[in-house]
């Protein structure tokens, strides 16, 4: 239904986009700032684990969130999008009055925005998600009370935010253990790990794969390709990866990590894990791995499954996830974009569609909108992201790449599930969760649960926060209906 056919007060489209293009422009600025608290937060939380572990650089890690998170926002956010600006409030409360809806989106660009740079001040890692369905609350309460609230999504919504952190610390930690099963309790590590490494590739380039072909992107037409067709392609492109990594990479990785060639690199690299400042074990406390008789019964069966906590890993193995953590850097940064940016971009889309007319916002997500959030995103990023990463990196937990692979791994995957059910998840919770699932169980020290405990405050009071923001810029924005 677009204005010209149901014209208010006699108003046409012209005259009713000369009074609202203030709007449009103050959303426009409000939607950049939203991006870059959400680079400088969000994101660092993505890529935090992979510079804590050395796996990458600062530098590398915002090359590699600037190109992914791109990709993941254009080739699977779209539908994460049309959740967050239609299926929170029905929008058709506001037919008749739609400059109240435009406003509104002014008011939760605002509410969201201003509470993501709170948080990046004070370094907390909050969720953008939390903060824009609270904001979008915040506002519809205001004006029209519970009328319009689905109840339903916003329940299912909810229970997400619960879920996410869960079932992403479950896959994580249930795939930390298989590692340590296959490769790192292994008398020799390092050979377990070369002979494993092509099946790790294949499982995780094949998955991902599918993750994008499936019900993908209608851009790139993936959406008309059939289940089957998405599996074949899927497990090709494993089988490729996993043969190049046989025959290319671990002849090379072979060479680099022999005795000859990493003695001198392991006595003057200082890495994450061996940083007394977060937790790891130094040079001079690393021994061979020994194995401890276990009792019997039941808690000798668990002990036997969980990995040694006293043990120290072995250097050269840890250094071989380094290539297999570059790998899930760049999945989380495209399941990032994926989710998160398709929620930040999602009032600035409903704002773009009512200044054009187009009331019930019935066109998609404009690429020009989804392009524009990635922008502001990757400027935050690069410019205050460091705050964050600390935080989740290194501060919470002291990560290695083994480790890293496996939380990265498992936050990717629950984030693409979840885009692919268009559920608005946290990208945060599931890598927190996925945090603590693994270093609660991994060997050597285990979770700083102080920090945790003010990470999960700053969760529950992200939603309330930003909607009384919202409500009173929206107070504020009444004056001008």
């Amino acid at each position: 239904r677009t204005f010209e056919m149901d014209p208010l007060n006699g108003m046409d489209l012209s005259t009713f986009q000369s009074q609202v293009l203030w709007a449009l422009i103050v959303g426009i600025i409000l939607a950049f700032i939203l991006g870059f608290g959400m680079g400088a937060n969000d994101v660092s939380n993505a890529f935090g684990t992979s510079v804590g572990s050395k796996a990458v650089t600062i530098v590398q890690a915002y090359i590699l969130a600037t190109i992914f998170e791109t990709l993941g926002a254009i080739l699977v956010g779209y539908s994460v999008t049309d959740t967050m600006r239609k299926s929170v409030v029905d929008v058709s409360i506001y037919n008749d009055t739609p400059k109240e809806l435009l406003l509104g989106q002014v008011a939760t660009l605002g509410g969201c925005s201003a509470w993501l740079i709170i948080a990046t001040i004070f370094s907390l890692p909050v969720s953008t998600t939390h903060a824009l369905v609270g904001a979008t609350l915040g506002f519809t309460l205001l004006l029209r009370g519970f009328e319009g609230v689905i109840w339903s999504k916003i329940i299912q919504i909810v229970i997400s935010w619960v879920v996410s952190p869960l079932l992403s610390g479950s896959i994580s930690s249930v795939l930390y253990i298989i590692v340590d099963h296959l490769v790192l309790r292994r008398e020799n590590p390092l050979e377990w790990g070369l002979m494993l490494l092509p099946v790790f590739y294949f499982i995780c380039l094949a998955l991902n794969a599918f993750m994008i072909l499936f019900e993908g992107s209608p851009l790139l037409h993936f959406n008309e390709l059939s289940w089957w067709v998405c599996i074949l392609i899927s497990l090709a492109i494993g089988t490729v990866a996993a043969l190049v990594i046989q025959f290319i990479v671990k002849p090379r990785l072979r060479v680099k990590l022999s005795p000859a060639n990493t003695v001198d690199s392991l006595d003057t690299k200082k890495t994450a894990w061996d940083d007394p400042e977060v937790g790891g074990a130094s040079e001079q406390q690393q021994k061979p791995v020994v194995n401890i008789p276990q009792p019997t019964g039941c808690l000798g069966f668990i002990k036997r499954i969980l990995p040694d906590r006293s043990r120290v890993e072995d250097e050269k193995t840890l250094q071989l996830f380094i290539t297999l953590q570059l790998f899930t850097a760049c999945y989380a940064g495209f399941a990032h974009g994926a989710n998160d940016v398709s929620n930040a971009i999602a009032p600035l889309t409903a704002l773009v569609a009512l200044y054009k007319g187009d009331f019930d916002q019935t066109e998609g997500t404009p690429i020009y909108v989804l392009l524009f959030g990635v922008f502001a995103i990757c400027v935050g990023l690069w410019c205050l992201g460091h705050k964050v990463i600390r935080t989740v990196g290194t501060h919470m937990s002291a990560v290695t790449p083994a480790s890293g692979f496996c939380i990265e791994f498992g936050a990717a995957m629950t984030g693409l599930i979840a885009s692919k059910l268009g559920l608005p998840i946290s990208t945060t919770h599931c890598l927190v969760g996925s945090v603590v699932a693994v270093g609660s169980i991994k060997a050597g020290d285990g979770v700083k649960w102080g920090i945790f405990r003010n990470i999960a405050i700053s969760w529950l009071v992200t939603v309330p926060g930003a909607g009384l923001i919202s409500a009173g810029i929206m107070a504020l924005l009444r004056f001008a209906l």
